[in-house]
């Protein structure tokens, strides 16, 4: 069996009536939506048309929510269903991230992932979905699309049918019979006026409980008259459920520590097996320390921004190996044992037995790899993120290892720079101001000086460059972040505010990377 969807968009009357239907079924609560019927309308006036269009889950032959959830809360069903585990999911936020048309939501009385799951408890059952059986109109067709005598196996053969974002490769199985264009694709309407027929939301500006975490175009209230003609642009949304973006400053601020944790251990590591600097107990003992401390505190960074905090732990009992998320956990576990072990003999060992050089190579030898992989592998993470297409960059890696290194040899020059190790200083100043140059190339030549892929890709990266988050991008990042910390360097003034600089516009950058994409609705 193979179940799927076909909305009818050509008869579709946008009652609502699937949409209160599944909330009743499926008792969902008020401020979200497993189902909804958005309403466009094009043309000038008199010459107006209003197009509705029913959005769900699309129960991907090939979902991205499925590989990136980090505990099997979400999986497929033989039959083609996507189901989710609300008993297992812990409120990481990262199928949301992965899913293209903003199909998922966090039930705000569980605090756990949800979504549509083709009433599977009714399905299981031989019944039809709720949406189905109270749709007037017929306009939405439920079935086995594997079964030649079904129904929608009869639609899918005869008629002409679309699906929204093709391009991503998820292969959905919701099928669009006169699909128009300026309502299946979100970014059609970007920039036209926001006069919804009424509000169900409230965004930006608006008079009542202001919200700064909504997707797409603000609403100013439950009226909003135009000026001049009515209906005058040939083309807005009249009706929409807007979705709140997922992830907040929690995840750009574990991105900086986890780069100054990881960072600092390369550093040390590298630069002692290399023969750059010489043997500094003192030294040893600080980064050590600090790189645990930093690694930690990403920890608590990612367990804070859960939406279940309490069930953390089945990151590591109940692991789904195909998320980066997973993986990355098990990354920090393993590289935080690894510099606790650094730690250890540095303390306890005597340096002047025979066996220690060995021993101490041995775990820096070790632990580079672990330390890398825990700079980067947010990288990956992002790469399994595909509603955001701005974060599928293949510089990504890269980039990551370089801000490690950043953030790595700036605490590193601040921390020589208190215990008085003008060595280390030298030879951190160098690697700083070195990788700050990479960063810029990388930042102008490759993340944003390409061509993107996606539209979706070039409006967020226009949001971070002239947009919403310019000034933490031009301001933050690039003045703050690396053109002062680059004068402190060469001139040898104020080397000690230039790297607290340099790990500050990391954060900037940071912040406008993983809010920009998230601004960009998807449905």
């Amino acid at each position: 069996m193979n179940f799927g969807f076909v909305i009818n968009n050509e008869t579709c009357i946008g009652c609502h009536a699937c949409s209160t239907a599944c909330k009743s079924e499926n008792e969902v609560p008020l401020g979200v939506n497993r189902t909804w019927v958005k309403s466009v309308e094009t043309g000038a006036f008199p010459n107006v048309r209003r197009h509705f269009q029913v959005t769900r889950c699309n129960h991907c032959a090939n979902p991205p929510c499925v590989r990136i959830c980090p505990v099997t809360a979400m999986y497929q069903r033989d039959d083609g269903i996507v189901e989710f585990n609300g008993d297992a999911c812990i409120g990481c936020k990262a199928c949301l991230q992965a899913c293209p048309y903003d199909a998922i939501y966090i039930d705000p009385d569980s605090g756990t992932a949800a979504k549509c799951h083709y009433c599977s408890h009714r399905t299981d059952i031989g019944l039809e979905p709720a949406c189905v059986v109270v749709c007037p109109e017929h306009a939405i067709i439920a079935g086995d699309m594997d079964n030649p005598d079904s129904e929608i196996s009869s639609l899918l053969a005869e008629r002409k049918v679309t699906v929204r974002r093709p391009e991503q490769g998820t292969a959905p199985k919701l099928f669009y019979i006169g699909g128009n264009d300026a309502a299946m694709h979100p970014t059609a309407t970007q920039g036209a006026p926001a006069t919804f027929a009424w509000a169900d939301f409230v965004g930006d500006g608006a008079p009542v409980a202001p919200r700064n975490d909504e997707q797409g175009l603000p609403s100013g209230g439950a009226i909003a008259m135009g000026r001049g003609r009515m209906a005058e642009q040939m083309v807005q949304v009249s009706y929409n459920a807007q979705h709140r973006v997922p992830w907040h400053w929690p995840v750009p601020a574990y991105l900086v520590t986890k780069a100054i944790g990881a960072g600092i251990f390369l550093f040390v590591a590298l630069a002692h097996l290399l023969g750059l600097i010489s043997y500094d107990p003192a030294l040893f003992v600080r980064s050590g320390v600090l790189s645990i401390v930093f690694t930690v505190l990403t920890t608590v960074l990612l367990v804070a921004d859960l939406e279940r905090p309490e069930r953390f732990l089945r990151v590591l009992t109940r692991p789904q190996w195909r998320s980066w998320l997973a993986r990355g956990a098990y990354l920090l576990v393993g590289f935080t044992a690894l510099s606790a072990a650094w730690v250890g003999l540095e303390l306890f060992l005597d340096h002047s037995t025979e066996g220690f050089p060995i021993l101490q190579a041995t775990i820096l030898v070790l632990g580079i790899p672990l330390a890398a992989g825990a700079a980067i592998y947010t990288a990956f993470l992002f790469g399994q993120a595909e509603g955001r297409d701005l974060w599928q960059s293949t510089l990504l890696p890269v980039h990551l290892l370089i801000q490690a290194a950043i953030a790595g040899s700036a605490s590193v020059l601040v921390l020589s720079s208190v215990i008085g190790n003008w060595e280390v200083e030298t030879v951190a100043g160098l690697v700083l101001g070195w990788s700050l140059v990479c960063d810029l190339i990388v930042l102008f030549f490759g993340e944003f000086g390409m061509p993107h892929g996606s539209e979706s890709a070039a409006l967020a990266a226009r949001e971070i460059k002239s947009g919403r988050y310019r000034h933490h991008f031009w301001f933050g990042a690039i003045v703050c972040g690396h053109a002062l910390p680059l004068l402190s360097l060469v001139t040898n003034i104020g080397v000690l505010p230039g790297s607290i600089l340099a790990i500050a516009g990391l954060y900037f950058y940071e912040y406008a990377f993983v809010m920009a994409p998230q601004r960009i609705p998807n449905s």
